[in-house]
């Protein structure tokens, strides 16, 4: 697991550095903001209610402490290198612990790096069990890997970038680990890095499942409608496909467009991820965290971007090969559904969790730790 050579190959230190001005500029629009009518009785069923969201602004406007956040993430040590014609922005923690191991970490959508600010620590120096050296980078077109260089960034020229990077940084083998489209990034470096990679893990959880499986060629059609498990799961890709998915679909169609508002209205890039949220959790997020996150959007201008990336995927034919590496799985808020949906093979490492669902490095940080753990600790 030792690093063949110094950092090298043109990655330069990185530290988070918003201007006052900006910070003024957002608070300033908060509070000039203009708020749409409401239809009264709806709550949640057509969006974000404005009375959460209101609250949520004001939060983010006069309580929200971004330099203490700023200051938590720059605690970690970051880079930025060009990989392709894209700037990379990451994290690079490294352990003090014998034997850590090399452990590329992934986020998804709609999140960050920030998403691992909990899970980071018990990683690189956990009181007992595997210890890591973590590399987080921030996804092509989200956070301070921006601008986006250009088109073409699906999954598959990410994971070649990941590869990339881990070769420039020293590392002959490593893990990879993600969830959302940090799972499909991960399982794409497995297979095509998979002289190096010594193991894949990702996280889901049954409502991703079903919502991948209206997208992802091949996931459902193994499904039988007269099978109660997979009536189950076809009922909820119809749920997805009428309620759950319009966020996608202008991302994937016309992410140009919904860019404007997204780059311009804090009040639309607010809401764009808290209703996200407020969806896909069912453990408390910390607040200060889930606003840290939405922070970084805004400051970057990431939410296009992200949405370009987005548009990539859904018009790409990659999804990716089953990789002959060793493979985990950690399921929250688990069910019989995910098992029939996820072609894993037979000796796969499944962990079931009972709670948790989309972002469990901020809702279970300490249970993802300990899975991450118990997987690639006896790999080689």
């Amino acid at each position: 697991m030792t690093r063949r050579s110094a950092i090298s190959d043109g990655i330069q230190p990185f530290r988070i550095e918003i201007p006052q001005a900006d910070v003024d500029y957002l608070h300033d629009r908060l509070a000039d903001a203009r708020w749409p009518g409401e239809v009264p009785g709806v709550e949640w069923t057509r969006g974000v209610p404005p009375a959460y969201l209101k609250e949520l602004a004001e939060c983010w406007r006069t309580q929200y402490d971004w330099r203490a956040q700023e200051a938590q993430l720059n605690q970690h040590p970051q880079f930025i290198t060009e990989i392709d014609g894209q700037r990379i922005h990451f994290l690079h923690v490294t352990s003090d612990k014998p034997g850590a191991k090399p452990l590329l970490i992934t986020h998804g959508f709609p999140s960050s790096v920030a998403e691992f600010l909990h899970l980071i620590e018990p990683l690189v120096n956990p009181a007992a069990g595997q210890a890591f050296h973590v590399v987080a980078p921030s996804l092509p077109g989200y956070a301070f890997s921006t601008p986006l260089g250009g088109t073409g960034w699906a999954m598959g020229r990410t994971a070649r970038a990941w590869a990339e990077l881990m070769r420039r940084l020293g590392y002959e083998r490593y893990g990879v680990h993600g969830g959302d489209v940090g799972a499909g990034v991960s399982g794409m470096v497995a297979d095509l890095d998979g002289e190096h990679v010594i193991g894949a893990h990702v996280v889901t959880d049954p409502l991703t499942a079903a919502s991948v499986a209206t997208f992802i060629p091949g996931m459902a059609d193994r499904l039988d409608e007269n099978d109660p498990v997979d009536k189950l799961i076809l009922s909820r890709m119809d749920a997805f496909t009428k309620e759950g998915s319009g966020y996608l679909a202008i991302q994937n169609s016309r992410p140009q467009t919904i860019g404007y508002g997204l780059v311009d209205s804090p009040l639309l890039q607010l809401a764009w991820i808290a209703e996200k949220f407020h969806e896909w959790t069912d453990l408390p997020v910390d607040r200060d965290q889930l606003l840290t996150t939405v922070s970084l959007y805004w400051f970057t201008g990431s939410g296009a971007t992200a949405a370009h990336t987005l548009y990539e995927q859904a018009h790409s034919s990659d999804w990716g090969a089953p990789s002959a590496v060793p493979q985990g799985f950690a399921v929250f808020g688990a069910d019989d559904t995910v098992r029939k949906l996820v072609p894993a093979p037979a000796n796969a490492h499944w962990t079931e969790f009972q709670r948790g669902k989309h972002f469990p490095a901020m809702e279970a940080p300490a249970q993802l730790a300990a899975d991450l753990q118990a997987f690639f600790g006896p790999l080689k």
